[in-house]
């Protein structure tokens, strides 16, 4: 890794950027050197210029060398040739220093002479020295211009060099940083939209390259990731829908058990279900008498016609819900229970060493506790039914006694008497018998009318207010009293049993006003009390009922005391002050009674 990073982009690009640095310094300081030289070359060319105008200077005052101006020139010229410009020269050691010295001793030479040779001479040595200085200015201009030519050439090389130089950086930098950076955005945007087969061949020494690597790293642990969690998605998907067919069953099979009776076609449902939900073909419900040892009821597999246990169902019901392992594989019996009363069992046979899961046994196990349960309503239904039409047949005879048997006692006696009286051809008293057998004929089959009335009440889907508005309509056009209903029972959950007691000793007490009240008025009121308890008074303004216990009798109140002890309430029939007969009855109905058992 360290060996690859030192070639790393950014110290190829730092490289790079060094290189340029040190060349533009490199021209800079190359540029100034020449430059320098060459600052003082036009001073030279005027100095060295300057001496050609002042040896003809001195030629022509030596005419007069007694002339201060004489003296003046040649100290000049001396200084001249002294300039600090000419320095450079001196320290050099080239053709154009050798003309600066042979320039120089020249002068020397004039100077030692000039006073001493003819004026032609003079200027000859003049002119002779005015071309040494001509070839010397020459010579500093040719070394000027050179100067010059050199550092446009250094330029030119440095340019040309930098944008050589920056060509490579950029070239570069397109094929070794640009395209592997937009070889990895696209990599990394086909990775974004889930594409984790995408791979990158782009294996450089570079920070690219290791980022290419680890792309290629996290596109595959992306890709196992995402396997394993689709796998477990999957497995988590299967597990809800599995969750939902057993939830599904179990719902399905409690609304079947609980509203609808339990027979054996839905027992044949409930195990053929079971059998899908649970992946076990041999599955068997045996159900058995109340004395547990033979089965009345069996729900076989297609493939088995044996019973449970052949014959006894005992052992069945007796043994522990683990499983037993068999030739055949494992065998599980779970109990169909409830409250220490058996009703059967279900067996589930494997056919192979496999072992149920946890969530097959909890399953099994629920179900044959909800059969349980459902059994267990079935004979507490039963039961309730048994003692309703036990009571119901207890109301029934003690209606038929207090009205038909009376009505039918009566008539034998009547008979009894018409015995008597057809011997003794008394004839007033056969026609006096005859009237009061019309008579007793006529009352019981007015009684037997009204029981049978009575006896078909029934609330329907209207409730009982519907049904109080029927009973009172036909009592009505019967009588032609005037009832009025005041129903106060709007949001009482009042069960059937409850409902059909109110409605009788409504039509009772109701019936009693019709046939000896002698009133024009009836008054049902039903209302809920601030104890919540249900009060029920039927009220006319006839003569009022008498005050004997015969009478009382007559009137009903044994079955309405009857009925009003079926609702566990206290019935009470009394004179009105005001005139007329009041019946009065109150009670508290079941969901109280019931939420008070129970702490609610």
């Amino acid at each position: 890794m360290n060996n690859k990073m030192k070639f790393s982009i950014v110290t190829r690009i730092g490289v790079a950027l060094a290189l340029i640095v040190a060349l533009a310094l490199g021209t800079m300081i190359i540029s100034y050197w020449i430059s320098e030289r060459a600052d003082s070359d036009a001073l030279a060319i005027n100095i060295a210029g300057s001496l050609r105008m002042q040896t003809y200077k001195v030629v022509m005052l030596s005419a007069t060398p007694a002339d201060p101006a004489f003296n003046r020139a040649k100290q000049k010229i001396f200084e001249t040739w002294r300039h600090p410009v000419f320095k450079r020269l001196n320290s050099q050691q080239n053709h154009m220093s050798d003309t600066f010295e042979q320039g120089k001793a020249a002068w020397e030479i004039i100077d030692q002479k000039i006073l001493k040779v003819d004026v032609d001479q003079r200027f000859a040595l003049a002119t002779s020295q005015v071309d040494l200085l001509d070839d010397l200015v020459n010579q500093i201009q040719r070394d000027a211009e050179y100067k010059v030519r050199l550092l446009r050439a250094v330029q030119v090389i440095a340019l040309f060099t930098t944008v050589l130089l920056a060509a490579i950086v950029l070239h570069w930098l397109r094929n070794r940083v640009e395209q592997p950076l937009s070889e990895l955005t696209r990599a990394a945007h086909r990775i974004g939209q889930g594409d984790f087969t995408t791979r990158l061949v782009q294996q450089q020494p570079d920070e690219l390259g290791v980022l290419a690597t680890t792309l290629n790293k996290m596109s595959d642990a992306i890709a196992s990731m995402y396997g394993n969690l689709q796998k477990r998605v999957d497995s988590q998907t299967a597990a809800l829908q599995n969750t939902n067919i057993k939830l599904q069953f179990l719902y399905d099979m409690v609304r079947n058990l609980t509203i609808e009776t339990v027979d054996k076609s839905k027992l044949d449902d409930i195990v053929e279900n079971l059998q899908r939900v649970v992946t076990i073909d041999d599955i068997e419900l045996c159900l058995i008498t109340e004395n547990g040892n033979r089965p009345y009821l069996q729900i076989l597999p297609s493939d088995q016609q044996e019973p449970c246990e052949k014959s006894s169902c005992h052992d069945c019901v007796t043994a522990n819900e683990q499983g037993e392992c068999g030739e055949d594989g494992y065998v599980y019996r779970y109990a169909v229970q409830r409250d220490n009363h058996y009703y059967g069992v279900l067996v589930v046979r494997t056919g192979t060493s496999t072992v149920l899961l946890d969530w097959q046994q909890q399953l099994l196990s629920t179900v044959a506790d909800h059969i349980a349960i459902a059994m267990g309503l079935k004979s507490e239904h039963e039961q309730t039914r048994r003692i309703a039409l036990m009571q119901e047949r207890t109301v029934i005879a003690r209606e038929l006694h207090d009205s038909l048997a009376q009505a039918l006692s009566y008539l034998k006696i009547q008979v009894s008497r018409l015995n008597k009286a057809i011997p003794k051809h008394d004839d007033a008293m056969m026609l006096d018998i005859t009237a009061e057998l019309k008579q007793g004929l006529d009352n019981a089959y007015r009684q037997l009318r009204e029981l049978l009335t009575t006896f078909r009440l029934k609330v329907e889907g209207g409730g009982l207010a519907q049904a109080i508005d029927q009973a009172i309509q036909a009592l009505t056009s019967q009588s032609g009293l005037q009832f009025r209903v005041d129903y106060q029972l709007i949001n009482v959950p009042l069960s059937p049993h409850e409902e059909i007691h109110l409605l009788q000793i409504i039509r009772e007490a109701s019936q009693n006003a019709v046939h000896h009240s002698k009133g024009t008025e009836v008054i049902i009121r039903l209302v809920q009390n601030i104890d919540q308890s249900i009060e029920l008074a039927v009220e006319d303004n006839g003569v009022g009922i008498p005050e004997s216990a015969e009478k009382l009798n007559h009137y009903g109140l044994a079955i309405m005391q009857e009925r009003s002890r079926q609702l566990f309430g206290v019935l009470n029939i009394a004179r009105r002050m005001q005139g007329g007969t009041g019946v009065y009855f109150r009670f508290t109905p079941d969901y109280l009674r019931n939420q008070s058992n129970t702490g609610v």
